[in-house]
């Protein structure tokens, strides 16, 4: 897909029919109350590690954007100190955003390309376990059960990413935001931002529950791989 194909994409293309919502919702209610059961133990033994290693909250919470833009709080399994200051985040967003090379991007040509914040100092010895095998994002199952995510779609923008956004980016927002993706599945930390919101856009003009469950089957050995986690 070209950029300027994805500007053009019809309204109907974009937001889903009552019957495809409605049957998307479904599919993520019954498989996001199996995933809950089944990995309900591995959670809790989660939360145990977590409360172990460092004080606060097991859960992290924060704002972030669904479909249309509207905002909604976002849970994580907190990979972080508490009270860090999330000011590095946002600049590395923007500078992601804008496609400017990070200053931690190796310069050798033979190293694929890792656009994420890397060495993050704020990350406990716990967290950096959880975002390697990203078993922090489990905790996202509770968004999707309360219906501000999906299992599948594209990821939730955070409020201060949205003024660096080109115009064609904010399309990305007319779907309901998931656990996982074709980013996800695809490329991960390896791909430029363009690349990824051309991928949220194809996801949105061609999703469906068959796809849908490509993308969950897709995620596994990506999970399991750990490429471009971090």
């Amino acid at each position: 897909m070209q950029q300027d194909q994805l500007l053009h994409i019809p309204s109907e293309a974009v937001v889903s029919q009552p019957a495809a919502y409605h049957g998307k919702r479904v599919f993520d209610l019954v498989l996001g109350v199996i995933i809950l059961i089944v990995f309900a133990p591995l959670m809790l033994i989660m939360a145990l590690f977590i409360k172990l290693t460092s004080p606060g909250p097991v859960l992290y919470r924060q704002t972030r954007l669904g479909k249309d833009g509207c905002p909604f709080t976002f849970y994580k399994f907190r990979t972080m100190y508490e009270g860090v200051d999330h000011e590095v985040h946002r600049q590395y967003a923007e500078s992601f955003i804008r496609n400017e090379l990070p200053e931690q991007q190796s310069h050798d040509e033979a190293s694929p390309a890792i656009f994420k914040l890397t060495q993050d100092p704020r990350v406990t010895s716990a967290g950096y376990f959880l975002r390697r095998s990203s078993m922090d994002e489990l905790a996202q199952i509770f968004n999707v059960l309360k219906g501000d995510m999906s299992l599948v779609g594209p990821r939730p923008a955070l409020p201060y990413e949205l003024p660096v956004y080109q115009e064609w980016h904010k399309a990305r927002l007319q779907a309901i935001p998931g656990m996982t993706g074709l980013w996800q599945v695809r490329g991960r930390c390896r791909v430029p931002f363009d690349e990824m919101v051309r991928m949220d856009l194809e996801y949105i003009a061609t999703q469906s529950l068959g796809l849908d469950l490509k993308i969950l089957l897709w995620t596994i050995p990506a999970v399991i791989s750990a490429e471009g986690a971090g």
